[in-house]
């Protein structure tokens, strides 16, 4: 069983100016797709140490699935922050988002998503929007357990 942690970067949500829709939409598409996944979900705001925080205490899970603040806003900060906690990149899974991803809206380009590996853990920048994060999730689930496999050794 794959354990996922599913974490929304957005003032908003966390202060309940309004409902995270994002991460729920990605847990249910996980949870009704044929991977047997374990899928928590967690909320911060767009703030470097927070974002960072609870990355970090996630580190062991087999993925680390967050979506928001992948834009150019002076708040979209969660791929930096990846990529400070990742000690290698994974750019094909990015390349892949944003390039299926730009075939359903050009805005796409904008994306700053970052993937890369910590540990025993894979992590991946999703952008925000409900639409996003299903489209995003439905291109990686075919990857996920190979994903793994290949962290932990496996072969081709």
């Amino acid at each position: 069983m794959l354990k996922i942690a599913v974490i929304t970067a957005s003032d908003r949500a966390y202060k309940g100016e309004y409902k995270d829709l994002s991460g729920p939409k990605i847990k249910e598409i996980i949870n009704n797709s044929n991977i047997d996944a374990e899928v928590s979900l967690f909320i911060v705001p767009d703030e470097k140490e927070k974002i960072k925080k609870v990355i970090e205490k996630k580190i062991g899970v087999d993925y680390i699935i967050t979506t928001g603040g992948t834009g150019i806003s002076p708040r979209d900060v969660t791929p930096e922050v990846t990529e400070s906690i990742c000690t290698r990149e994974l750019p094909g899974i990015s390349e892949m988002l944003r390039m299926e991803s730009y075939k359903e809206t050009k805005n796409a380009l904008f994306s700053r998503a970052f993937s890369g590996v910590k540990e025993n853990t894979i992590i991946i920048n999703f952008p925000g929007s409900v639409k996003a994060v299903a489209f995003c999730t439905k291109l990686v689930i075919p990857i996920l357990e190979h994903g793994i496999k290949m962290l932990y050794g496996g072969k081709h």
